[in-house]
């Protein structure tokens, strides 16, 4: 059996090798649904995520609410606060996209990151220090934060020292959400026993979202520009990533047509309506698409994929997130 191309654009997004196994023949219907690559302009405005460039300056918000107006749609979100003067990648969901954003903001983060140390000290001693922030890590939030004072654990999964120049380091450092680069380089400081400050900060990673494909806040105007008055869509086209992208990473499970439209009534995933699946274990996100590759839930697997394997009857997800609109496809309930 062989899916439409589309269903493995989205694991190549972000280079996530899960082979499918396949539980029973099926076919899709043209009347119902569409290719998620074949979306008119309208649609994917409603459905899409943008891999936005943050510039310095204004906030994540900001950035956020202008998205918004230029494409007057009524709801956004973003993947992961940005400070201010804070660079980089910032994906941004229009409309149905932002039911997955939370799934981008609780993935991990990439950073590099300028550190200025207030005295001179050799190269070999820096790059140790840097290396002792690795693993888990307390930290308490600097003051001029968002969020309430207190003291948290965090976990930076790598952190690197990638060049020095003077008293300037710069690192890069892979960790959690909610871990704060400027506290870093202060501890630092510390330990180095003359201090250290963050000078500049770019966000390179932001789940599966990287700095590949980045569109500027300039390029978006343009894009929009060409399409509502040149009839030109093909900018935005390139801009516009369809939200199922955002499901790369996680296991996935296909079903077939007559099992989407109670899923999107909030039904349970369940065995006898699951055409393919990746390999996934219980209590594992899964994803859940149609056989057009369209996103149609995230749940929690109450099974494992061996467990499926030989399942008749039973829930093989609970769901956790909806994400196609009812009455998409047929009802197979009366």
């Amino acid at each position: 059996m062989n899916f439409y191309g589309f269903i493995y654009k989205i694991d190549e997004f972000c280079s996530y090798d899960n082979p499918w196994k396949i539980r029973k023949e099926e076919e899709t219907s043209e009347k119902y649904g569409v290719y998620p690559d074949k979306r008119n302009v309208e649609q994917l405005i409603k459905n899409s995520i943008i891999n936005l460039d943050k510039p310095p300056g204004p906030t994540s918000h900001e950035v956020a609410f202008w998205v918004k107006k230029m494409f007057n749609v009524n709801k956004v979100g973003h993947g992961g606060t940005l400070e201010p003067k804070v660079t980089g990648v910032l994906p941004i969901g229009l409309e149905n996209a932002t039911k997955v954003m939370s799934y981008t903001t609780n993935a991990g983060k990439e950073y590099v990151c300028v550190m200025q140390v207030h005295c001179d000290v050799d190269e070999k001693t820096l790059a140790e220090v840097v290396k002792k922030f690795e693993g888990e890590i307390y930290q308490r939030p600097p003051v001029r934060s968002s969020v309430k004072r207190r003291l948290r654990i965090r976990r930076v999964k790598a952190i690197d020292l990638m060049e020095v120049k003077g008293r300037l380091a710069l690192l890069r450092i892979e960790s959690e959400p909610g871990t704060y680069m400027r506290k870093i380089c202060h501890d630092a400081g510390i330990l180095l026993g003359c201090g250290a400050h963050m000078r500049e900060l770019r966000r390179t990673r932001s789940g599966i979202f990287t700095e590949k494909g980045l569109v500027t806040l300039q390029e978006v105007s343009e894009a929009l520009y060409l399409w509502r008055n040149c009839k030109d869509e093909s900018e935005l086209k390139r801009i516009l990533l369809p939200m199922e992208f955002a499901l790369c990473g996680m296991p996935k499970i296909i079903v077939d047509d007559m099992a989407v439209n109670a899923i999107a009534y909030g039904a349970q995933v369940m065995a006898p309506g699951v055409v393919a699946y990746q390999k996934f274990n219980k209590g594992d996100l899964v994803g859940v698409i149609t056989l057009k590759g369209e996103g149609v839930a995230i749940g929690v697997a109450e099974v494992s994929s061996e467990e499926l394997e030989n399942m008749e009857k039973g829930e093989v997800t609970r769901l956790k997130r909806v994400l196609i609109p009812r009455d998409v496809y047929p009802k197979a309930w009366k």
